[in-house]
């Protein structure tokens, strides 16, 4: 007779409908939802929290009136939440504002007034223009970049980081997974790297966020700056940092804000109601854990979240697989890594092109059939230079997550093939 206690402990296969069942905007129609990568949907309990600020607490934080202080403590719940999700060391390391670009200009801001001799920043051809750009923009205040350029198979490799580190290394701008090409880049080495030489590493991890754990303790990086609306919250942005840096960052502020963070780097209003979302969307995940495993309430948050990630990244992994085999025998071109040994190296983010057919078609035609992709240069120009794809056309991209279904992939097959037909 089998041991039920043995079988207890076996993990529960994903319930990929049950998850489905909480997002409201998936069983409003049959539309098939792959440009995730461009912002995912939110689960009802997003909505409620957002919905339950702007009736209750629709005011400005800082007041000495109930509702006033209401705001104050959603912040400061968020705020924990968020320090949570990032396994940061305390909640007073995450800022809150509008979005990843605008910290990574902050940043960057602060650090080219403290350049000195030690005026290199490393940034790679793979990365979001917005983690290249705001960089670049530092030339004026002299510094001097190097690039750490990806290999043929679609991803960043530390030893190619290595001879580019100095002592004149002041910075390593990277990010953690393509939003492009879906490539998770191994961040705890390229850190080891960049501290080995006294220089630090700045963290792009929007694309990253809703398909992995993330460990900003584990990575050992310096900066890390993320948005809500790929991580299944409205529309905002987050910053984290370490605390002795943060408090040294020279930034904007208005003369009686104390120079202390969050709050010297939250200059002026951001959205309440989405960092609201944003504190409901991280209890989601957790929530999704608790149900996997049995985290109940003695387990910790972090616990239930790594739990509830782990199960993402396990069940997104046969997404991949799956997609990847339909975009071959579709006769897809596809970039990026492709081998299926390689499969945890990579996110269910897939750039391809059909032969013959201008990716604007193809996403035409997608369109057409009730199926939402992405065609463009994804704003990462030089990664479309690197790959020989014209400026601006690009590729396609299909983006999917954990409420994605292998028949939603089959929806996407049928489409393709259709097009392949009949042009």
């Amino acid at each position: 007779m089998p041991s039920t206690t043995k079988n207890a402990s076996l993990p529960k296969p994903f319930p990929v409908d049950e998850v489905r069942f909480k997002f409201p905007a998936l069983h409003r129609s049959d539309f098939v939802f792959f440009d995730n990568a461009a912002g995912a949907q939110v689960p009802q309990t997003v909505l409620d929290a957002v919905n339950r600020h702007l009736l209750e607490c629709n005011v400005q934080r800082g007041g000495r009136y109930p509702k006033s202080m209401a705001v104050d403590a959603t912040i400061a719940k968020a705020r924990v939440s968020v320090a949570t999700l990032v396994n940061a060391r305390q909640p007073e390391e995450i800022a809150f504002g509008m979005n990843a670009t605008s910290f990574i200009r902050l940043v960057s801001l602060a650090i080219g007034q403290s350049l000195r001799a030690r005026n290199e920043i490393i940034l790679t051809d793979l990365d979001h223009e917005a983690n290249v750009a705001t960089w670049l923009a530092l030339e004026n205040k002299g510094a001097r970049f190097l690039w750490w350029r990806m290999r043929d198979d679609g991803n960043l490799h530390s030893e190619d980081l290595k001879p580019l580190l100095s002592e004149r290394t002041r910075l390593v701008a990277c990010t953690v997974t393509s939003n492009a090409l879906g490539s998770i880049v191994d961040i705890a080495t390229a850190a080891q790297l960049a501290h080995a030489v006294g220089a630090e590493i700045f963290l792009d991890c929007v694309h990253f966020g809703p398909h992995g754990l993330m460990d900003v303790r584990a990575w050992d990086c310096d900066y890390l700056v993320c948005s809500g609306y790929k991580i299944f919250s409205p529309h905002m942005g987050f910053l984290w940092g370490r605390m002795d840096l943060l408090q040294k960052l020279p930034t904007f502020r208005e003369d009686f804000i104390p120079d202390e963070p969050p709050g010297k780097i939250e200059a002026g209003t951001f959205i309440y109601e989405n960092v609201a979302g944003m504190d409901a969307a991280v209890r989601y995940l957790e929530s999704l854990g608790a149900e996997l495993h049995g985290n109940g309430d003695g387990a910790t948050r972090r616990r239930n979240l790594a739990a509830g990630m782990n199960a993402i990244r396990n069940y997104e992994e046969t997404l991949s697989l799956y997609l990847s085999r339909v975009l071959r025998e579709c006769g897809a071109v596809v970039y990026g890594i492709q081998d299926e040994q390689r499969v945890r190296e990579r996110v269910p983010t897939f750039l391809f092109n059909l032969e013959s057919v201008s990716p604007q078609r193809v996403t035409e035609h997608l369109s057409n059939a009730a199926i939402g992709v992405r065609d463009g240069h994804m704003y990462a120009p030089r990664l479309m230079k690197r790959l020989g794809l014209p400026f601006p056309d690009g590729a396609v991209r299909a983006s999917l997550v954990h409420y994605n279904t292998t028949k939603e992939i089959d929806r996407l097959a049928e489409a393709l093939h259709d097009l392949a037909r009949h042009g």
